[in-house]
């Protein structure tokens, strides 16, 4: 039996959203295509092609390619919000008008309670329809853009965690995902596995930060979880990963190690998180940032650790090594990431699950 397509939107033209367009757009899906920048998406702008390579390989065509959300929602009847969580605010402020109550938006990924984020601030901005917003734990690509109009896939992630605000509605969702994508996703039990299950909040803040000196170095170029993430780093990393093990655990829904996720997603080996890292051949090309100005702190501090923070410490927790990361991130990035960062309501997350 031939897939059903569908028409999908795609709101962000970086890593995973190239990469997700290629995909859905090579399986025969009619996708269109947004950005708010126009110059980023001139080539797609000329010609609708991305160029895609790695587990999949051709010519995508796209339907449409646009700066304007209201051109690129209409008629669609999925979302794929594919920005970067910090963009999750004002990503909902564009969408709010054009936003119908027979929409599915999912955020790729969430991040940590970006689904209840973004429906707070489509009610904020005038939304009245009620879409029904979902998160996903991380992206199922493990990709890089390399042009505009070009994309690598190296790996897809197995089973994915999404939910809803309301994790009821969680195993009725699947249907309405495009065939080609389902095969990646798994419900949750609750939107604390996708929330607290964040891992990019461990595998980026830190390494960053903790590797600065090498990363704003001219003369440098290293790969960023091949030879970022030592053995002592990566030590690090397994004391702030208990941490969150933590918060769950205290919110009633354990969740997995972030080792314990790369053995499940990636289906690697490894008695610890550096072995782990060390045999994941889809991290072997993955270049390190060349900037602290990178979405793995703007967005991973201030839409991961900082709730995660913020809600292990209405639970009772010290948090130390969450904070060192902040504190850290704060003065070299001479920011305050807990003004600015995602702030949440201890009760609003227990009156949801």
């Amino acid at each position: 039996m031939k897939p059903i397509m569908k028409t999908v939107a795609i709101i962000g033209a970086g890593n995973s959203g190239l990469a997700m367009a290629a995909h859905l757009a090579i399986e025969g899906n009619l996708v269109h295509l947004w950005n708010r920048r126009s110059p980023t998406i001139t080539p797609l702008l000329e010609s609708p092609f991305i160029k895609v390579d790695g587990v999949i390989n051709g010519d995508a065509k796209l339907k449409l390619v646009s700066s304007d959300m209201q051109e690129v929602v209409e008629g669609a009847s999925i979302v794929l919000v594919t920005t970067p969580a910090n963009a999750h605010a004002e990503i909902a402020r564009v969408l709010a008008p054009y936003a119908t109550a027979e929409m599915l938006i999912v955020l790729n990924p969430g991040r940590t309670f970006g689904a209840l984020e973004f429906s707070a601030k489509l009610k904020e901005y005038g939304c009245v329809s009620n879409p029904l917003v979902i998160e996903t734990q991380t992206i199922i690509y493990t990709c890089r853009k390399i042009h505009a109009n070009q994309v690598s896939i190296m790996a897809f992630k197995h089973d994915v965690f999404y939910s809803a605000i309301d994790h009821k509605l969680n195993h009725k969702i699947m249907e309405r995902f495009p065939e080609c994508l389902r095969p990646f996703f798994i419900p949750a039990p609750s939107m604390i596995e996708t929330s607290i299950g964040n891992v990019g909040m461990i595998l980026h803040c830190a390494p960053v930060l903790l590797n600065s000196g090498w990363i704003e170095s001219p003369y440098t170029q290293f790969k960023y979880y091949y030879e970022g993430i030592t053995p002592s780093v990566a030590r690090f990393l397994e004391k702030l990963d208990r941490e969150r093990l933590e918060v769950a655990s205290l919110l009633g829904h354990p969740v997995e190690s972030t080792a314990a996720w790369m053995r499940r997603s990636y289906e690697v080996e490894g008695k610890n998180l550096y072995a782990c890292i060390q045999n994941n051949l889809a991290y072997q090309t993955i270049d390190a940032p060349t900037t602290l100005q990178h979405r793995y702190i703007l967005e991973d501090v201030s839409c991961g650790l900082v709730p995660l923070e913020a809600v292990g410490r209405s639970l009772g927790l010290p948090m130390q090594m969450c904070g060192l990361i902040i504190d850290l991130a704060n003065a070299m990035l001479e920011m305050d990431f807990r003004k600015s960062g995602r702030a949440i309501d201890i009760r609003s997350i227990q009156g949801e699950i």
